[in-house]
């Protein structure tokens, strides 16, 4: 039987050498997309808690595809290939879905029926409807789904109209990962917009 992703994200950093755990955190922290690890919560942290950080960023699918890149990116093929039979070839799935929702509120998880995720699905319904937009900005940027610079330009812009098309013309198009956590943020501020939405799928 497959291990749990996390648990065998776990243990394949436990089984790097330090040198190639400290190539695989100054990896991680170099990575340009979206969304990035806190250097915070990577920087002479533990082996497991770098694992927690991993799948607090990219979800569980998200980590194990940031991580089987990474390995294979400082010469550690051997162990990224341990790792993909220790998780049954689950890195395989296109993008990373937020499980982690399907217990709150009664939401379901952000992919709607399809396959196609929930906050592509139902743009226009969240540009009109959302109105708590100012945490939902608080939390991207503390998730860093936003920098500090789109934080202040979007939320300068006059209408919650306008901030939502905004965060759609950039940071939501960055990778599926900024969506799933969108998402999250979505189901603790909107939840009766977005049960009302997930029933209609």
């Amino acid at each position: 039987m497959a291990k749990t992703i996390k648990s065998a994200v776990a243990e394949a950093l436990e089984d790097l050498k330090k040198e190639d755990f400290e190539k695989f955190c100054h990896q991680l922290l170099d990575r340009r997309q979206q969304p990035r690890v806190k250097r915070n919560k990577v920087e002479d942290k533990s082996r497991l808690q770098v694992t927690d950080a991993l799948v607090s960023t990219f979800t569980e699918e998200g980590a194990l595809t940031v991580v089987l890149e990474i390995l294979k990116q400082i010469g550690c093929s051997d162990e990224a290939k341990e790792l993909e039979e220790a998780t049954g070839g689950k890195s395989s799935k296109p993008a990373p879905t937020d499980t982690s929702s399907e217990s709150a509120g009664g939401a379901g998880g952000s992919k709607a029926a399809g396959g196609k995720h929930f906050v592509d699905k139902h743009k226009v319904q969240l540009i009109q409807r959302v109105s708590n937009i100012a945490p939902i900005l608080d939390e991207l940027q503390d998730n860093e789904v936003i920098n500090q610079e789109q934080y202040a330009r979007i939320r300068a812009l006059s209408t919650a109209q306008d901030k939502m098309r905004e965060l759609y013309s950039g940071p939501l198009q960055a990778s599926a990962a900024c969506k799933d956590i969108f998402y999250k943020i979505l189901l603790a501020n909107e939840k009766f917009l977005v049960n009302e939405l997930r029933e209609q799928d």
